[in-house]
């Protein structure tokens, strides 16, 4: 009778358990939540905005910079700033790192914030706000960020071989977007903020020059496109000169670089990978032709859904974490 009963009580206590969890969890998830500061800290979306607004006035660039360090904090180790840290061993520091910047915008809006509220308002949340107001400054859709995230107490540089890097296979890219919680089509989408910034020759001249044994160049680039790629990255060329990443369209956010990715434009191999999967062909063909004119999908709003999903990678709630005072360093 007692070996008979001992089966639905532990099935009582998994359920227990498993139910427990999904309570934390829960509660977690729910910590992060638009207007999350509503009550402590009632200005720090639009100080964060007014920060970012005067950055992108003294230099153009800014929203493209700001787009993928969220990005990158978010794919290395979750949307916890831990991308922000300046120290030896930091993830900022990372091979995968290098020609990250914006970091100097977001010490800029959290020293306001500390000034107003301090000890409130995360660097990691910083950074997505201010990715948000990028996007609406490149003329991109303007969407509501959920809040509430946490800094890290860790950055590491080994921790940043998780991020998705332009020699990958479609494969590649899409069993790292898979680990991180992200679909095929969170993939296309988030490649699509390419529509606004550049690329160093340096990511250039493998595809180039010498993408089979021997030499040759990726036979995915549209042979009229080939001449102006070397013309702007010739084989002696400083590898750090920088070419738009969607040209025609490099300084305003739309979907321009999907159709260029569609014609064999695209200027990054990883970009031009996308064309190659069967499912992720068909989520690129989709925002295009008359069907998708007048049923959908929209470009826009499958961007802000998957940017909100993104940023919710990993976070930190709670009491979980802590609010730092300077955004690269640990308290």
């Amino acid at each position: 009778m007692l070996a008979k009963m001992a089966v639905p009580v532990q099935s009582h206590l998994i359920l227990i358990i498993l139910l427990y969890c999904c309570m934390v969890l829960g509660i977690s998830q729910a910590q992060l939540q638009v207007g999350f500061y509503g009550n402590t800290c009632p200005d720090a979306e639009s100080i964060v905005t007014s920060v970012v607004r005067a950055a992108s006035l003294f230099n153009p660039n800014t929203a493209a910079v700001l787009l993928r360090l969220h990005y990158h904090d978010c794919f290395i180790q979750g949307c916890d700033g831990s991308i922000l840290i300046d120290q030896s061993g930091a993830e900022r520091h990372a091979f995968e790192s290098e020609g990250v910047g914006g970091f100097e915008v977001i010490e800029r809006a959290k020293a306001q914030l500390e000034e107003v509220c301090p000890g409130v308002v995360s660097c990691a949340d910083i950074v997505a706000l201010a990715a948000r107001d990028a996007i609406v400054l490149a003329n991109g859709p303007g969407y509501q960020v959920p809040t509430g995230r946490r800094d890290g107490l860790v950055s590491s540089v080994s921790m940043a071989d998780s991020l998705p890097d332009v020699h990958d296979s479609i494969q590649q890219l899409k069993t790292k977007f898979f680990f991180k919680g992200l679909s095929e089509k969170d993939l296309v989408v988030l490649t699509a903020a390419h529509t606004i910034g550049t690329a160093a020759c340096f990511f250039m001249i493998h595809r180039l020059y010498n993408f089979f044994p021997g030499g040759g160049s990726d036979p995915a680039i549209n042979p009229d496109f080939l001449p102006e790629l070397k013309s702007q990255c010739p084989q002696n060329v400083d590898v750090n000169v920088r070419l738009p990443i969607d040209p025609g369209s490099d300084q305003t956010f739309d979907n321009n670089i999907l159709q260029n990715i569609r014609n064999g434009f695209a200027v990054l191999a990883s970009d031009a990978r996308l064309y190659e999967d069967e499912g992720t062909r068909s989520v690129v063909d989709s925002y295009f032709g008359v069907s998708a004119q007048i049923f959908g999908p929209v470009f826009e709003r499958d961007f802000v859904n998957s940017m909100v999903r993104m940023g919710q990678i990993g976070v930190l709630t709670g009491f979980e974490g802590e609010i730092r005072r300077v955004c690269a360093a640990f308290n």
